[in-house]
């Protein structure tokens, strides 16, 4: 804890799960600021310890779990430890129960009150408000290195039968355009890069806003709002929401990155319908056939969930054709968890598929997957390709390409030492599963 009393309160804050949460984590860190508190650099110079959990699935509750237990036995007495985030939201009783002197929670759905609830244990210094059109404007950003993150929206609208996020964060609600567009144009102005797009469901943008295609829209007034940015790069898509609007959008500004996230979950009708997923699988294909047709070098991600309630190995062949025929760039595959609350618990669909089996099939798809990436960046070979550099270690710069979203991707290694935060020229000499290999091309 601080030592001199005269100093503001202090608070430590520690991010957990994706991206959304972590741009949470920068709004409840800019309202403190804002209320005059400081931020730590360290636990023990803390007043206020706070855990922005993930709650989605059992794995990331312990993880919070875990954290929040260090914390609450290395605290010295006087400091203050409150959980906030998904777990937050969706179990506030349970974290109470398991973390023993946890002195609050705020979920996801109140994370702007969190100056009001850490000034119940310490007195808020004043501090400036940032207004737009008579309300409190608070960024929805969060910048790593020269890319940044903008939230466009909380909460899904979806039902999608194995999901928590409805549960935790509600129904869909998009941020007002003009506060993108201020969060875009104050990114640009401290020279990032590259911005990403995020939301639960970024292709729902503005349904709320009562805007018909709200997200093609939303794409030219960013267009024209950061000219300066070179890359602009879509995550979190919903296959039905894919409209010819959008596509020709992105195809027509060099600005909106070739790459597309398009979680599709499963191939096979029967699956997709228990999962209360788009189970027309032709109609998809359509859709990745006028996205290939209007940007042919583009870059599709997509992610799929094995051993659903029910899934057979038929339907799971299904699936494994269905990749090796589409060829997707980039693959994500993960079992299927039993989690209390989401339709498919709450319908009584029972989790029989065994847990060696899930983990079976996650891997045969992967194997699958790694061949067909293997294919696709040898085919990179002798290619020039712009890279945003990142890091460089023992005369090796690592970056990523248009290919390549932040933390989940590949990477791109360039034999030589690059200026960071910069996007260079690349010619490519080596492919490797999932990365790439090359030179500063001249």
């Amino acid at each position: 804890m601080k030592s001199a009393t005269n100093e503001p309160p202090r608070f430590y804050l520690i991010s957990l799960g994706c991206p959304k949460n972590l741009v949470d984590s920068v709004g409840m860190t800019i309202l403190l600021e804002r209320a005059g508190y400081r931020l730590a650099e360290d636990v023990s110079d803390a007043d206020v310890l706070i855990v922005n959990t993930c709650g989605f699935i059992e794995p990331a509750r312990q993880e919070s779990l875990d954290v929040l237990h260090e914390l609450a036995e290395q605290r010295s007495a006087g400091q203050r430890l409150i959980a906030a985030g998904c777990y937050a939201q969706r179990s506030p009783e349970e974290l109470y129960q398991a973390v023993p002197g946890l002195d609050g929670v705020i979920g996801t759905r109140r994370w702007r009150e969190i100056s009001d609830l850490v000034a119940q244990f310490f007195p808020p210094p004043s501090g400036p408000r940032e207004m737009m059109g008579g309300r409190m404007y608070v960024p929805r950003v969060a910048r790593q290195g020269a890319s940044a993150y903008i939230k466009l929206a909380d909460g899904c609208r979806r039902a999608c039968a194995f999901c928590a996020i409805p549960l935790i964060k509600g129904t869909a609600v998009s941020r007002p355009p003009e506060d993108i567009l201020a969060d875009a144009r104050q990114l640009a102005a401290q020279g990032v890069l590259e911005l990403v797009l995020i939301a639960q469901d970024t292709s729902d943008y503005g349904h709320d806003l009562g805007k018909k295609d709200g997200l093609a829209v939303l794409l030219e007034e960013l267009v024209a709002a950061v000219p300066q940015v070179p890359w602009i790069r879509l995550m979190y898509t919903y296959p039905a929401r894919i409209t010819d609007q959008l596509i020709e959008t992105m195809a027509r500004h060099p600005q909106i990155l070739p790459y597309l996230d398009l979680p599709l979950q499963h191939a096979h009708p029967a699956v997709l319908r228990r999962m209360r997923r788009p189970a027309n699988v032709e109609a998809v294909i359509q859709v990745i056939e006028r996205l290939r047709q209007a940007m042919p070098e583009i870059a599709i991600r997509t992610t799929f969930l094995v051993g659903f309630p029910g899934e057979t190995e038929k339907e799971f062949q299904t699936l494994l054709q269905f990749v090796e025929t589409m060829a997707f760039d980039r693959v994500g595959v993960f079992t299927y968890s039993h989690e209390a609350g989401t339709p498919a618990a709450v319908m009584g669909m029972e989790d029989d598929v065994p847990l060696d089996v899930k983990e079976d099939r996650r891997k045969r798809l992967m194997a699958i997957q790694q061949s067909i990436s293997l294919e696709k960046n040898r085919a990179l070979v002798g290619r020039k390709m712009d890279v945003l550099i990142e890091g460089y270690a023992e005369g090796i710069s690592v970056g990523r390409s248009y290919r390549d979203a932040p933390e989940i991707d590949g990477l791109v290694l360039v034999e030589a030492q690059q200026p960071l935060g910069a996007i260079v020229p690349v010619r490519i000499t080596t492919a490797l599963e999932y990365d790439l290999v090359g030179r500063p091309a001249r």
